[in-house]
């Protein structure tokens, strides 16, 4: 059966109430799952197969006064029977669609230098390491808008 990206949103919530085992840290909470998609700046976009959800990449839009909005990938997770399909790569990808809506210049992530499937999915979506040599903690940025009227698309914490 064919598996569908869906981007969640408020109403949705019975979605995420059936997903498979280990594709999130804890028990999904109903109260949690409804505050969540009721925030318009929290996104997740999942995948679902049967009904199922099988995977998912969340994350938050935000505006700073100096900044062009961008887009903090806060988790991408894979049940471990759905990896190695390109489904982390369509979740991204839907979630980067949501933050070009927002107007987002970037969207940003951070990941563990011993996280090595980590590294190859946010390469393998046009990441670009941002990572200083020898430090453990690596940032992905990825472009997704021009400059426009900021004259800048500096990542997340560039001066």
């Amino acid at each position: 059966m064919a598996i569908e990206i869906k981007v969640l949103q408020s109403g949705d919530e019975s979605i995420l109430m059936n997903a498979a085992p280990e594709v999130f840290d804890n028990p999904v909470d109903a109260e949690l799952t409804r505050e969540f998609l009721a925030d318009p700046r929290h996104h997740i976009a999942v995948a679902i197969e049967d009904g199922l959800v099988v995977g998912f990449a969340s994350g938050v839009h935000y505006v700073h006064p100096d900044k062009p909005p961008e887009l903090w990938i806060n988790e991408v997770a894979l049940a471990p029977t759905h990896r190695q399909r390109g489904l982390g790569k369509a979740v991204l990808r839907a979630l980067f669609e949501v933050g070009r809506i927002h107007n987002c210049a970037v969207a940003w992530v951070l990941t563990d230098r011993g996280n090595a499937p980590a590294m190859a999915l946010y390469s393998s979506v046009g990441g670009i390491d941002d990572a200083e040599p020898g430090k453990g903690i690596l940032m992905y940025s990825f472009p997704l808008a021009e400059a426009g009227r900021f004259g800048s698309s500096k990542s997340a914490g560039e001066k």
